[in-house]
């Protein structure tokens, strides 16, 4: 079924990404970085697969910002090695997914822009894993306004953010409603890129939008959290989900805070997967933290169903993602002394 012309290496590419994800950190390592100083665990994840980011970046960074710049240079080289070497259908598919770390750059330059962020400062911050290389975003980083740095970006990626959004952009300075636009377009986009022809791209293509629904609930609780409630919130809900749809998230809009969110979302699958981890204590950092375990666990599971599909590259992605969020999560933690069960708490495992 994969062999066929323009559907993709799709075995080579797996075996590739089983290798890397067989190389990825375990619990017990993490449980032992738990145990170190910032220095210690710098290296640590050297031994461990970042060596050469921690060399070539250890003339200009120590300590935290070490370890920040070292594991997003690592994940950037690791994705954009897989989106370079795949090819066909597959590299379609991957190159849709990876399209997120374009749209977080855009926000991350639009940002440093508004608040007049030194460029290189700004430029420290960017994560070149996806389509645009280090040389677009340089292009995008010399504009000066908005307009400008959103119209070099729609030329490479294809995306229209409207006249009436960018008008209000000007009208108010408020970021805000670009950047819904831009998650919109995000997964609109890649839900077009996933073909539903085969099982294998029609379980991709569902994970995806459950992903949709996580990220829509997600939005909900963290708005509960900022104590808004009603249309406001239902104006960031994202379509495309397999259950919140446009109705459910007014419901869970119109929840009056954080618990009572979780109350209505009992009407959702995601719900029965979820709830033993919660509790009437739950704050909104442990429930946005169940919510990320639950999208890593459900990856790995559909990642081990079809071993020659786009499935596993994702998987293996998202677990990558996940383990450049632990290392950074326990180094900030450690560094600003927050003590060890908590941190172990916060782990994405």
């Amino acid at each position: 079924m994969f062999n066929r012309s323009g559907a993709g290496n799709y075995s080579y590419t797996s075996a590739r990404v089983k290798a890397k994800k067989s190389k990825l950190l375990k619990e017990e390592d993490y449980n032992k970085m738990l145990m170190m100083s910032v220095p210690e665990i710098s290296h640590y994840i050297s031994d461990a697969g970042y060596s050469k980011e921690m060399a070539d970046l250890g003339n200009r960074y120590e300590g935290l910002s070490l370890v920040e710049y070292a594991t997003y240079a690592n994940m950037a080289k690791a994705f954009r090695s897989i989106l370079n070497s795949s090819t066909g259908a597959l590299s379609r598919m991957v190159n849709a997914y990876l399209t997120k770390w374009d749209f977080e750059n855009l926000k991350t330059i639009m940002r440093g822009k508004k608040y007049g962020l030194p460029i290189e400062e700004i430029r420290e911050d960017l994560v070149p894993a996806g389509n645009l290389s280090m040389d677009d975003l340089d292009k995008m980083l010399s504009l000066t306004t908005i307009e400008d740095i959103l119209a070099a970006f729609s030329k490479k990626i294809h995306i229209v953010v409207p006249d009436d959004v960018i008008s209000s952009y000007k009208t108010n300075g408020i970021l805000g409603s670009i950047e819904d636009v831009l998650v919109k377009e995000y997964y609109k986009n890649l839900l077009a890129s996933i073909s539903s022809s085969d099982r294998p791209t029609q379980i991709f293509r569902t994970y995806i939008k459950t992903c949709i629904d996580l990220k829509n609930v997600e939005t909900v609780l963290k708005f509960k959290a900022d104590g808004i409630t009603g249309d406001v919130v239902v104006e960031y809900w994202i379509p495309g989900g397999t259950e919140v749809d446009e109705k459910v998230m007014s419901q869970l809009a119109a929840a009056q805070d954080i618990q009572a969110a979780v109350n209505e979302m009992q009407q959702l699958r995601m719900y029965s997967e979820i709830k033993d981890s919660l509790s009437q204590d739950s704050t909104i950092l442990d429930i946005v933290g169940v919510i990320n375990k639950y999208r890593v666990e459900l990856a790995n599971k559909v990642g081990h169903m079809y071993p020659l599909s786009v499935i596993p590259v994702v998987d293996y992605m998202i677990h990558k993602e996940n383990e450049v969020r632990n290392i950074r999560m326990i180094a900030h933690g450690t560094d600003s002394g927050l003590d060890r069960d908590t941190m172990k708490k916060l782990l994405v495992i």
